[in-house]
């Protein structure tokens, strides 16, 4: 954890009265291109957190995007008109604003979803992590965080360049590579089967199967050691629930999902934001059995059938099996009582 004055090659995060968030590596020398003028990094290394610093006065064509002048083009006003002034305040960014702003590659998991990783993980402090799908190395780093140098993180990456990216976010993080972290490339099953039998308190799944890497994952997991997958679709979590269950090594896998609102409040005006961040993914959870044993089920009852498709069955066959699909959940009792009583509404009604 870093302390003290900031230094040049971490990153800051500056914020305007707006709520309006950059964050940028401090460079000696360097600066940061604003809507409103130029902050110097020089103006911010050797200060601490929670200072407020002010762009500093520049020609709007100083401003002008490279890449795209004719944005302006036929607005000479523009180029004319100083701008500077500008106030913001600065702190380290927290990892979840870190992960959100760092050059990524593939698509990340959002600190939703990470929290309830952890959380529903039970991954603390000392815990060895064996992580399958490092992306952009969000996940990575609050693993990293979360078990401590006194723990350990494996990951297993298939693409070399996503390995290279989420090395490289954790480096800058960190500010050197961490050195309780295993960051191996090739496909699960291959780099799993060389590692220790049993030897993984946790392991973290963020695949597009992983109900393919069952047999590996529990082969190097401890006993009583926590699974956790992230998929996306419906389809992936049912096909994954369904592999957990016929495996018979591993506990009623529990599903859950996370939507995030945030609010607005000022005075008496207390409201929620228009936009929330909606589905994302879907948590699966589950614990490995221990060898020997075969996980306990919940008894269905006999009469209900989750399997048989309705379409599938002859109009004889579905007439019978009407209790069993359970698409009436009212006794005769009950529905007599309620046809008795639309039918004194009805004659209630006004003759038209």
């Amino acid at each position: 954890m870093r302390r003290g004055p900031l230094t040049a090659g971490e990153k800051v995060q500056f914020t305007d009265r707006r709520g309006r968030k950059i964050t940028e590596q401090l460079i000696a020398g360097g600066s940061t291109q604003t809507e409103h003028g130029l902050i110097l990094h020089d103006d911010v290394i050797g200060r601490t957190e929670g200072v407020v610093v002010t762009t500093v006065t520049a020609k709007r064509d100083a401003q002008t995007n490279p890449l795209h002048p004719e944005r302006d083009a036929g607005k000479p006003w523009k180029a004319a008109r100083a701008i500077g002034g500008w106030q913001y305040a600065v702190m380290r960014p927290r990892l979840a604003d870190y992960v959100l702003s760092m050059p990524r590659g593939a698509q990340i998991m959002y600190p939703k979803d990470i929290a309830q990783v952890i959380q529903l993980g039970d991954i603390r402090t000392g815990h060895r992590v064996l992580e399958s799908g490092a992306g952009s190395g969000a996940m990575s780093l609050n693993l990293l965080d979360a078990v401590g140098e006194e723990g350990s993180l494996t990951t297993i990456e298939l693409r070399p360049d996503f390995a290279r990216v989420a090395e490289a976010n954790a480096t800058v993080y960190y500010g050197s590579r961490p050195s309780w972290w295993d960051l191996r490339t090739g496909d699960f099953d291959s780099v799993a089967a060389g590692l220790p039998e049993h030897g993984y308190d946790r392991i973290v799944l963020d695949m597009l199967d992983p109900w393919n890497r069952l047999e590996q994952a529990w082969r190097v997991i401890a006993p009583g050691g926590v699974l956790i997958a992230y998929v996306t679709t419906t389809t992936q979590m049912s096909r994954l629930v369904e592999a957990l269950r016929a495996a018979g090594v591993w506990t009623e896998p529990a599903v859950q999902e996370t939507l995030e609102r945030s609010w607005k409040a000022q005075g008496l005006a207390v409201r929620p934001d228009h936009q929330m961040i909606g589905h994302t993914g879907f948590l699966v959870v589950t614990r490995a059995m221990a060898p020997g044993f075969e996980a306990l089920r919940k008894r269905e009852r006999p009469t209900k059938d989750t399997v048989t498709d309705v379409d599938d069955l002859t109009p004889e066959e579905r007439e019978a099996q009407l209790e069993d699909l359970e698409l009436r959940d009212i006794s005769d009792r009950k529905l007599r009582k309620v046809l008795r009583d639309l039918d004194r509404m009805v004659d209630a009604l006004p003759e038209r």
